[in-house]
């Protein structure tokens, strides 16, 4: 998993809306909170999204672009990103590459069986391509909130 202060792993993925989003297309520009979440139209994951939605003014107020990735497929992000209202790309990994390059591809227990998957988890990234803080294990209630006021602390 990326440290502090360590370049973030660059990458290119097929997005909805947009086709393709690469990390360096912000650099300079944007900070960039990336988060990795296990499955679209999950409880917990549609809790995410939509708080980073709901709070999605504020990041974009602080040159922020909020960018969720999981390994569903274009088709899964563009039902659930219209289902919800998601006004903020959605990156498919499907074969877990950038997943893996982020340390979030892990071995995952449910109900007995064991089986690799991701790891909920968020990388707040500045403008200089930079990684500026890292929840490695999100608990979804009031993580926007955390990451909100980690990325005051940038500003």
């Amino acid at each position: 998993m990326p440290q502090v202060g360590k370049s973030a792993p660059a990458f290119t993925l097929p997005a909805v809306p947009e086709g393709k989003i690469r990390l360096s297309q912000f650099k300079g520009e944007k900070n960039v909170i990336l988060y990795f979440y296990p499955r679209d139209n999950t409880p917990g994951c549609t809790t995410e999204a939509c708080d980073f939605r709901d709070n999605l003014g504020q990041f974009e107020s602080a040159d922020t672009v909020v960018l969720g990735v999981s390994t569903d497929s274009i088709k899964s992000h563009e039902k659930f990103a219209t289902k919800f209202e998601l006004p903020f790309p959605l990156l498919s990994d499907e074969d877990h590459n950038v997943c893996e390059k982020y340390g979030v591809w892990v071995e995952k227990k449910n109900y007995g069986k064991t089986y690799m998957g991701i790891q909920r988890a968020t990388f707040l990234i500045d403008k200089k391509g930079k990684i500026a803080a890292v929840w490695p294990k999100v608990k979804v209630k009031g993580h926007v909130d955390e990451v909100r006021e980690k990325l005051a602390e940038l500003e």
